[in-house]
């Protein structure tokens, strides 16, 4: 099976560089560094020979911002490594761009495709030490030249679903071959650690999620419309899908009768939608203004629509209540969850739909500690927030106690276990 899909992805390696230049044509790709991902020739690499290079691969933002502890760890206690993070998508990139300037000593690239002949030249010109994996992301062709040349990989913060581990269970000897391959397995649920055994993975610890360890330092998070904010009340719907914005819209419509100058800050996921979103206001007769990253807050608007990305912690400070969307939509729910640990780690109590397949260890975490609630209906969104406004005061001191506690036994015992690897490598 490994071998078909070696085969099959060599023989489509033409159209997936046709793929990817498809996407740059929407905008769905960095317009010049697209060819990192599919271009021996572009990986770009720099590499300082003295030191041993430690890759983390992170497919997106979330799992992007996971890894920055670890990094930092390992800086303070290891002056001997260089850094390699790869990701996947745009968004994260962006990310990468402002996160990683305070290092000297970590470079950022595009992950390429997993086509034999391309990982085997990455390996060969990058030449890492360790490889760490983070989270879901499991590539055959990689994970195959990898225990070739005998480099340490590890699978982090990982997360394997009931749906992922049916998938894995129809081809038993592929996943056992592919997951055996892994050095040390360190979870972020109990479900999991229970997955890995059955597929013969070794070293296997549950550690927690790492998306639970950043810490969010208040005093560095700035918005230009703080006195606005602190002024004014308001709710915030962040990360929402098509859809879910006229639920969010009907929830305000539903605020405004017991307030009426009632605001809604609405921050979809993508960002492309603004104008959409805008029309949704329009044909409900709510003033509306899409906020660009600069810009103030227009008096008198009851919807304020964010036009940029990395703003989310600048409002999730200064809100009581959050609606995290792709949670609603039916046709989502076995996709469906975004990350509510950022409303959390800032007092905000965060609301959800049914459908949170991807948080659901996270969202029950935060339900235990009553840190977040599940709503129905537009209804019953407006009638928690009416009860969030009539406290005086955030519980932030309550909710990111909790919060980070977690997180700092995780990276904890995620750091005991990384460096313990890193340690015996060097015996």
């Amino acid at each position: 099976m490994i071998l078909i899909y070696r085969i099959l992805t060599t023989l489509l390696y033409p159209l997936l560089i046709s793929l990817i230049f498809f996407r740059k044509i929407f905008k769905k790709e960095d317009s010049t560094r697209y060819k990192e991902k599919i271009f021996v020739s572009n990986f770009n690499v720099k590499r300082k020979k003295h030191l041993k290079l430690i890759w983390f691969h992170a497919a997106s933002i979330g799992e992007l911002k996971s890894i920055l502890p670890l990094i930092d760890h390992l800086n303070k206690n290891n002056n001997n490594f260089e850094f390699l993070i790869t990701t996947i998508t745009l968004s994260s990139s962006n990310l990468a761009k402002e996160e990683l300037e305070k290092y000297n000593n970590v470079q950022h690239r595009f992950f390429p495709l997993d086509v034999d002949f391309i990982m085997n030249k990455f390996l060969l010109l990058w030449k890492p030490y360790a490889i760490f994996f983070v989270d879901s992301e499991i590539w055959p062709n990689l994970i195959r030249k990898i225990s070739e040349k005998n480099i340490p990989l590890s699978l982090i913060n990982a997360r394997i679903t009931s749906k992922t581990f049916k998938k894995w269970n129809l081809i038993p000897r592929v996943a056992k071959e592919i997951f055996s391959s892994f050095d040390l397995c360190l979870t972020s649920n109990l479900e999991t650690k229970d997955y890995l055994h059955k597929f013969n993975a070794k070293n296997i610890t549950y550690t927690g999620n790492l998306k639970l360890i950043n810490k969010i330092d208040e005093k560095k998070i700035i918005n230009q419309n703080e006195n606005f904010l602190i002024n004014n009340m308001f709710w915030c719907a962040a990360s929402t899908h098509n859809g879910e914005e006229k639920f969010c819209l009907h929830t305000h419509l539903a605020l405004r009768k017991e307030y009426k100058n009632i605001i809604t800050i609405i921050a979809p996921r993508h960002i492309d939608r603004v104008q959409d979103i805008k029309k949704l206001c329009n044909n409900l007769n709510l003033s509306a203004q899409i906020l660009g990253k600069n810009e103030n807050i227009i008096e008198g608007k009851e919807i304020i629509i964010i036009n940029s990305y990395g703003t989310l912690l600048s409002y999730f400070k200064y809100a009581k209540s959050v609606f995290i969307g792709k949670s609603i939509l039916k046709i989502l729910k076995n996709v469906g969850g975004q990350n509510p640990i950022d409303a959390a780690k800032l007092g905000c109590k965060v609301y959800h739909g049914p459908y949170v397949y991807n948080f659901e260890e996270i969202y029950q975490i935060l339900k235990q500690n009553n840190i977040s609630k599940k709503v129905e209906s537009p209804e019953d969104l407006a009638a928690n927030l009416l009860k969030d406004f009539s406290y005086r005061e955030k519980e932030t001191k309550k909710f990111s106690s909790i919060i980070n506690d977690l997180g700092d036994k995780t990276l904890t015992l995620t750091m005991k276990k990384i460096n313990n690897l890193l340690s015996y490598e060097t015996i």
